[in-house]
């Protein structure tokens, strides 16, 4: 039976796990399943940056998905970057099986605030389905409410909303009739 897995790569919050397999069962026709935790990929550090390199994470999952994976999402606490971007709250594969999702950016305490387990658990569903999305052909949208608008901030993503708008939903439910 083909699943969508979740898998923590480093120390990540057993809830923050769970917030991902909640929005994922929610809106997607897969199974969410879980796979045993994956260490951080070696040589992905970017000690110049201070920040780890999405791309070596997302080999990592294509390397590590189960046969009857149809999406994987990983779930990292560390900083990501790619070389053009000075941080990512995610990456996907536009239409591919593969997505990471940063906890760093999304938790108050990066910016120096107490923390806060519901805008964490916001944040963080925001960001799941906005990587989701792209594995499912969404690109980002121009109405700000809806989950696959661009952020490139965190007031952007405090912003958006936890849903897709009427046309992302539509492309969507037609993407589903592809698996």
């Amino acid at each position: 039976m083909n699943a969508l897995y979740i898998v923590a790569i480093g120390t990540v919050p057993e809830a923050a796990l769970q917030w991902a397999e909640e929005a994922a069962a929610e809106w997607f026709p897969l199974p969410p399943r879980r796979m045993p935790p994956l260490a951080i990929p070696e040589g992905a550090y970017d000690a110049r940056r201070r920040q780890y390199q999405s791309a070596e994470f997302m080999k990592m999952l294509a390397q590590h998905a189960p046969s009857d994976a149809v999406r994987v999402l990983g779930i990292t606490n560390v900083d990501l970057a790619i070389p053009m971007l000075s941080f990512l709250f995610g990456q996907a594969q536009l239409n591919g099986p593969i997505a990471i999702v940063s906890l760093c950016r999304l938790r108050q305490e990066f910016y120096g605030l107490p923390a806060d387990e519901e805008l964490s658990r916001e944040r963080t569903v925001k960001e799941v389905l906005h990587e989701l999305g792209h594995t499912f052909g969404l690109t980002h949208c121009s109405e700000r409410t809806c989950t696959m608008s661009l952020s490139t901030a965190i007031e952007l993503v405090d912003a958006k909303g936890s849903r897709y708008c009427d046309r992302c939903g539509s492309h969507l439910v037609q993407s589903f009739a592809l698996l």
